[in-house]
């Protein structure tokens, strides 16, 4: 598939995501995501603004959900998502759910495989239940009070290409990338690239970033864009057979 480039709009306001989307689109940016501090802070309301603003752009809705996962899928589809995330710590019975809402709605699922025992298995389980795609995530506090500390922290990077190697779904690598290192996830197998904070967004402020936001998204679209079809499940399955023979 080609790569995708998602901007995770991890703000408090809608017209804040609003002029940040506008700005990302103009740079080249394929996906947008309600972050989950803007569904906090505006619910519904967020997705739906999104949506009116951008009608045809996919809308990720990065509810987090671990409970109650028809009905949250089902008011993010009717608010305009055509993604929607669900965490791999919630019970099995609340992943098969919110596929079962995808299926009803006509929208796709994201499976978070955060603080799962294993994460290779975690992706496994998630694409099993039927999620159409696998989020890699190393969470951000746990990243943020570990450097705190003065203590090292696990990269997405480090366990990405045995996720990306146990799935037929696409893959996405979340979690305190550098913008280099964001771009290089393709060159995992990767090809879901998610810019947020702190690349475009101030993870402290929830604001958009200082500087020029705008110029650093094109660039990473660029480079991005360029790599051309990335091979996901059975694509990469044949192409490893035809290797191999």
């Amino acid at each position: 598939m080609k790569p995708i480039v998602q901007i995770s709009l991890d703000l408090t306001s809608i017209p804040e995501a609003l002029e940040t989307a506008a700005m990302a689109l103009r740079a080249g940016v394929d996906w947008l995501e309600a972050g989950t501090p803007l569904i906090i802070a505006e619910g519904m309301n967020g997705v739906r603004e999104l949506r009116r603003a951008f009608p045809k752009t996919p809308i990720v809705a990065d509810l987090k959900t671990m409970d109650g996962g028809w009905l949250e899928a089902e008011l993010m589809a009717k608010a305009g998502a055509t993604q929607v995330v669900v965490m791999g710590q919630a019970h099995r019975e609340t992943v098969e759910l919110v596929v079962k809402a995808g299926h009803d709605f006509g929208i796709e699922v994201m499976g978070d495989n955060m603080v799962m025992p294993d994460p290779v298995e975690g992706a496994k389980l998630l694409e099993d239940a039927g999620c159409h795609y696998i989020i890699h995530h190393i969470g951000y506090d746990f990243r943020n009070v570990r450097h705190q500390r003065g203590e090292s922290a696990p990269s997405p990077l480090d366990r990405l290409k045995d996720v990306v190697q146990a799935v037929q779904v696409p893959v996405q690598a979340v979690g305190g990338l550098s913008i280099q290192q964001a771009i290089e996830t393709p060159q995992y197998g990767a090809p879901l690239v998610v810019i947020g904070a702190p690349l475009a967004i101030d993870a402290h402020s929830f604001q958009t970033a200082g500087g020029d936001v705008e110029k650093v998204l094109r660039q990473i679209c660029d480079k991005v864009h360029a790599y051309g079809d990335v091979a996901v499940g059975q694509q990469r399955t044949r192409a490893a057979d035809s290797f191999k023979r």
